[in-house]
């Protein structure tokens, strides 16, 4: 079974392609459960926004995709569903942060900033840093030419409201480094 970003992104035009992702996949060094879970998660919210299918439907169907028994299954259980029953709330978290209406985006880029503020808002225990990261290779992994950066910047000013304490400490510390 391939992908449901795939084979949506076949007729939609979203600039994500079979061949794209096989190279990128072949490429990678090997991946953590974690950036396996995201990836489900994205192609996940991605199948949500184009077919308005349930999410339980939908981890269901990417259940049977290969190598999805190597991720991290509560964690993409916990994304997936997290950023569809927060997403009304995670748009307008975002939207401040746009150059566009959110519906504007392409459902790639929507779908990796929808992932990337859930992770923000609720998953403390991650650092901010490693969000970002992650939702910059998700972009950089499913999205168009430039999608990551976009996908950084949003994420970027986004942390800085959502986690201002984590946010400042890491920037204290990296003006600490500067000075020595």
């Amino acid at each position: 079974m391939t992908s449901g970003i795939n084979e949506y992104a076949k007729g939609e035009g979203a600039g994500v392609t079979v061949a794209k992702d096989q190279r990128r996949r072949e490429r990678s060094p090997k991946k953590s459960s974690r950036r396996r879970s995201r990836e489900f998660a994205v192609q996940g919210l991605y199948q949500w926004q184009l077919a308005g299918k349930d999410p339980v439907m939908i981890a269901a169907e990417l259940a049977e995709s290969e190598d999805f028994e190597k991720s991290d299954i509560g964690y993409f259980r916990t994304l997936l569903n997290g950023a569809v029953s927060n997403a009304a709330g995670l748009e307008a978290e975002i939207a401040p942060f746009l150059d566009r209406p959110f519906r504007e985006l392409s459902p790639v880029e929507r779908g990796i900033l929808l992932l990337g503020g859930y992770e923000l808002l609720r998953e403390a225990e991650v650092p901010y840093r490693v969000i970002i990261n992650e939702a910059v290779e998700l972009a950089k992994l499913f999205g168009g030419t430039d999608g990551h950066k976009f996908v950084n910047g949003v994420l970027d000013k986004l942390a800085a409201r959502l986690r201002e304490m984590e946010v400042r400490a890491r920037s204290a510390d990296s003006d600490g480094r500067k000075d020595s």
